[in-house]
């Protein structure tokens, strides 16, 4: 078998510096030692994740107005009833490279990842991707691209406002009954890492509500995993189902266990 240096030379390429090959053994032993920094960025992730909880706010007294599938939205509808709102600002208008048929191709990778957006409903979570675009030419774009998130179209200076005439962005907001909060914002590099729910809810100002979580006093938690379930079957104020409360006991009972030994 031609080796990958002997396959470069051949082709005229400069060969892949490869990591070695090593035994079962050795390859296990590399992997724990991996998963130390591994164990330590995911307590620094839960740490960056409890200091954005305790962020100040910042009020948002302006009037904003966007267009929607039926008609004008203010920012206060686009929370759809809910309290956390997230809008990510999509580049999907003339200028941008691919219009009409496609959005900016970064933006588009983003939308690519958007995972179903009932699990953060769920936790009390709107996610809303906001553009220039005429209404007419996102519902085209969606239907061509599978994308079901909603979409609005930015009518006055919202973009600019809020860090993202220029570039894209993901703001987060906080509703307090009419009262309107930004709460965080990243752009940038910091987008990449959106898309799931998790990380979604790791930027809201409530963070995922479970019990784990270092959060200020008085923020609602449940119990962990329990609000989980299929994206089509949550019910509003219904009680976790029993069966996949004991599921999920003893998983967790099992992950706390391989924790205390080191093996998790």
């Amino acid at each position: 078998m031609m080796s990958s240096a002997d396959n470069a030379a051949t082709h005229g390429k400069t060969a892949m510096q490869t990591p070695p090959v090593v035994s079962p053994q050795d390859w296990e032993a590399a992997r724990q030692q991996l998963l130390v920094k591994e164990k330590a960025h995911t307590r620094a992730r839960d740490a960056l994740a409890a200091a954005r909880r305790r962020m100040p706010w910042m009020a948002v007294d302006k009037t904003y107005a966007f267009e929607g599938p039926g008609g004008k939205l203010s920012l206060l509808d686009l929370f759809q009833g809910r309290r956390q709102l997230i809008v990510y600002r999509a580049f999907f208008e003339p200028g941008v490279f691919g219009w009409p048929d496609h959005a900016c191709r970064g933006c588009s990778m983003v939308a690519d990842q958007v995972a179903h957006v009932a699990h953060l409903n769920a936790r009390d979570t709107t996610l809303v991707f906001a553009s220039r675009a005429p209404q007419a030419d996102i519902a085209r774009l969606k239907k061509r691209m599978g994308w079901t998130m909603p979409w609005v179209t930015i009518t006055d200076s919202f973009d600019a406002d809020f860090g993202v005439g220029e570039w894209h962005g993901t703001n987060v907001f906080y509703r307090d009954g009419s009262r309107i909060f930004r709460t965080y914002f990243v752009k940038s590099r910091g987008d990449e890492q959106m898309g799931g729910t998790w990380n979604y809810l790791d930027i809201t100002p409530l963070g995922r509500q479970e019990v784990w979580e270092d959060s200020p006093q008085g923020y609602p938690q449940t119990p962990t995993y329990k609000w989980w379930n299929w994206h089509d079957s949550y019910t509003e104020g219904a009680a976790p189902d029993k069966r996949w409360v004991e599921i999920s006991d003893a998983g967790e009972k099992a992950f706390r266990k391989e924790a205390a030994e080191g093996r998790d």
